[in-house]
């Protein structure tokens, strides 16, 4: 079974960035394809950024689209999103996930989150 555990998050200042990590234990990065998800208190869910498992290629919410990056490094059994140009929209929980790659839907398997806070 896969476990999941983001760190990376905190108090940073508009305009700041952040690099958030998961790591997994329990098996193997490659057979997997991640999703980093985000929830703020009242709000729903949102798709923030994924990653394939196997030609890397990606997804980004309009909302995060050139200024979050994910990548994976497979032999580290991490997957990272970097985070840049912080906003005050971007404020919540962040979570990373297993997905499927038609839709990019979360299945199986998630971590606990860490939390981003953007205030000056």
């Amino acid at each position: 079974q896969l476990q999941l555990v983001e760190s990376g998050g905190g108090l940073v200042q508009p305009g700041g960035s952040l690099r958030l990590s998961c790591v997994a234990s329990g098996d193997s990065l490659h057979y997997y394809a991640f999703g980093w998800f985000r929830q703020a208190p009242g709000k729903a869910r949102e798709r923030v950024a994924c990653i394939a498992k196997n030609d890397g290629s990606t997804y980004y919410s309009d909302s995060v689209k050139g200024r979050f990056i994910i990548s994976r490094d497979d032999t580290k059994n991490t997957v990272y999103l970097q985070m840049n140009r912080l906003t005050p929209e971007d404020p919540a929980m962040y979570y990373c996930a297993t997905v499927e790659e038609e839709f990019w839907n979360p299945v199986d398997y998630w971590g606990r989150g860490t939390q981003v806070t953007v205030s000056s």
